[in-house]
């Protein structure tokens, strides 16, 4: 099962008002497992970067002048993501502007039901409690202390922990650890703990105790009734 943990940062709200993405960052998720595989990219929007935005990404015009246009990445983007469904930390605006971005190209937009919100799945699973990114690497222990400003890649990342935290991934019976190869490295697959058959039978001595509780205890007891 393979998914795509994916995060944009924009120069606003709205793209039907001219707002464009600035930056996309995707995480490979693999069977519930991150891959170690990421695409990252900043983008030229082809226009001025508001303050507000500024201040929320840091990623100022002058900055982004010398990168690449959405046309020249999109390639790149979407054999990344594939026909893998994508998790997005409220799912309707990074979808939003993907697909506006695919419109300008006269490209065909991805579904949104190919997406999965995050937002959603926390609000389901914790009622009236924050669903902020934030708040849910707080919940979840995943270490934020990097994230002065929003990043499309770092978000990402953070959002494939907090997503299989969702899950429940991180709690399930299974050996954690990912499996050590000869040279050390891992394979990014995580293993059932195999667990030995426990014997069920009664022995001599607890049949002879039962036998005498049920002679003591249980008077006229059919299964002992002769024939």
């Amino acid at each position: 099962m393979r998914e795509i943990s994916f995060d944009t940062e924009t120069t606003g709200f709205d793209p039907a008002t001219g707002d464009r993405i600035v930056e996309i960052g995707c995480v490979e998720i693999l069977d519930q497992a991150r891959t170690g595989a990421e695409f990252h990219v900043y983008i030229n929007p082809e226009r001025d970067v508001p303050e507000a935005a500024v201040a929320v990404h840091g990623l100022t015009w002058e900055r982004l002048k010398p990168e690449p246009v959405f046309a020249a990445v999109a390639d790149r983007f979407l054999d990344f993501v594939g026909d893998s469904p994508l998790v997005a930390h409220n799912a309707s605006f990074d979808m939003r502007f993907i697909n506006a971005e695919l419109a300008r190209l006269g490209r065909a937009p991805i579904p949104m039901s190919r997406s999965i919100d995050t937002v959603q799945m926390a609000r389901i699973r914790f009622p009236g409690a924050p669903a902020s990114l934030d708040a849910l690497c707080r919940r979840f222990g995943v270490d934020n202390s990097g994230r002065d400003l929003h990043g499309a890649l770092l978000d990402a990342q953070l959002l494939a922990e907090v997503y299989l935290h969702l899950l429940g991934d991180r709690q399930r019976g299974f050996d954690l650890a990912a499996d050590r190869r000869s040279d050390g490295q891992t394979d990014g697959r995580r293993r059932t703990i195999a667990r030995p058959p426990r014997p069920h039978a009664p022995t001599p001595a607890e049949l002879e105790a039962h036998q005498a509780f049920i002679l003591k205890e249980v008077k006229a007891a059919l299964w002992l009734a002769e024939d």
